[in-house]
């Protein structure tokens, strides 16, 4: 875990944000992280656990989603933001059903919260709010996401705009109410997809 102080000028004052990112480096290989909890939204059994990877973007951890289930979620105890951004660089593995990486944010429980996700399967990158378990589309956007790369995927949120970036393009900006107020942030998958997460992110809005 990297705790970051970045100075942002407002004006002529110099605000200091607290961002961290957390890296899976210093957690134990063959369990969920420590400091996260993990579970699935509706049916099955996720699957979270950090391993080795040659590959990884950060040596020599990730986190990686294998089980199956209707939308397996893993997220970091202890974050409350409102308005603020969460960032991931997630690798789509395999998934005959899907093949996707996210991200949650105001994630209040198991049953809602937001999500945005990118999918090698269908090449889109779809923003959704769950709510009372439900999952519910808000805008999908065609883009480019190859299987078996590092991508990177960033929601900025605040108030009722949201807006979601992949690899450094912007795909969608809306106005979007339905999930207000502080909550968690993490990742997410769906169905059979298998993926890997690396150099989770996350901060408040000055």
């Amino acid at each position: 875990m990297k705790t970051l102080l970045a100075g942002v000028v407002i004006g002529t004052t110099v605000v200091n944000v607290h961002a961290e990112t957390e890296n899976f480096d210093s957690s134990a290989t063959g369990a969920p992280p420590a400091g996260w909890t993990a579970g699935v939204t509706g049916s099955g059994k996720a699957r979270w656990e950090v391993t080795a990877e040659p590959s990884a973007p950060s040596k020599p951890n990730v986190l990686v989603q294998s089980g199956r289930g209707a939308f397996p979620w893993c997220v970091k105890n202890g974050v409350a933001l409102s308005d603020g951004y969460v960032e991931v660089k997630f690798k789509p593995i395999s998934g005959r059903e899907d093949q996707a990486g996210g991200v949650v944010w105001r994630w209040k429980d198991g049953s809602n919260y937001y999500v945005a996700r990118g999918n090698a399967l269908e090449n889109n990158v779809p923003l959704y709010y769950t709510e009372k378990g439900v999952r519910n589309t808000v805008r999908y956007v065609d883009a480019p996401v190859a299987r078996g790369v590092w991508h990177t995927l960033r929601v900025d949120f605040s108030g009722s705009t949201i807006k979601v970036t992949l690899d450094g393009k912007t795909y969608i900006t809306v106005q979007d109410s339905h999930i207000t107020g502080s909550g968690s942030a993490g990742v997410w998958t769906k169905a059979d997809s298998v993926t890997q997460f690396d150099d989770f992110s996350y901060g408040a809005k000055p």
